[in-house]
């Protein structure tokens, strides 16, 4: 409070936000370390593979690789990213001031689509990227951001571009709109 325009209320409420950001998920604290090549996505991946910061950070390259999403060369950045002491000491500090470092994975309902993982490229006729992507989640699928042999089907609509070159090398499925709405089993 003896900071300049900082009165009782704005006070109270820095604290209430600072205690609020303590209680932020596992997946959010990853995305905040900022391990090179590990965004929200990813994060989210590791956080439903590992469950917990600690055996994250002790995974080996091949273990690492088991999440969605997680090739080589992020692999190899996470490993890197926890050797470094520096980073290790950041941990330990977070630990320290109770940030979460375990992670329950919300149960996914089956659905049609469980089990499949689906690329998104290109414009779709009649649904938005992110209408797309959120009518495969709710049938049980899992959205990737790039084309890799995990991918199950490439969701492909107009001018799409790379995404469709490197699905049509690896013999990826490829799909239109129609087709994902039959898979859904919803109009």
């Amino acid at each position: 409070m003896e900071l300049e325009r900082m009165g009782k209320k704005s006070a109270e409420k820095l604290l209430a936000n600072i205690e609020a950001s303590r209680k932020q998920p596992l997946p959010r604290i990853l995305n905040g370390l900022g391990i090179p090549f590990v965004g929200e996505r990813t994060a989210q991946f590791l956080a439903e593979a590992f469950g917990d910061l600690d055996a994250i950070a002790v995974a080996g390259e091949d273990e690492l690789q088991k999440a969605g999403e997680v090739g080589p060369k992020v692999a190899h950045s996470i490993r890197g990213f926890f050797e470094e002491q520096r980073n290790r000491d950041l941990v330990d500090r977070l630990r320290e001031e109770r940030l979460q470092f375990t992670y329950a994975a919300p149960k996914r309902s089956g659905g049609p689509l469980s089990g499949l993982t689906f690329v998104i490229t290109g414009t779709l006729p009649s649904l938005s990227r992110e209408e797309a992507k959120e009518r495969i989640e709710a049938a049980g699928g899992k959205i990737a951001g790039s084309v890799s042999r995990k991918t199950s089907f490439l969701l492909a609509g107009e001018e799409a571009g790379s995404k469709l070159t490197k699905a049509q090398e690896l013999g990826v499925k490829i799909i239109d709109e129609a087709v994902l709405v039959q898979m859904i089993g919803t109009s």
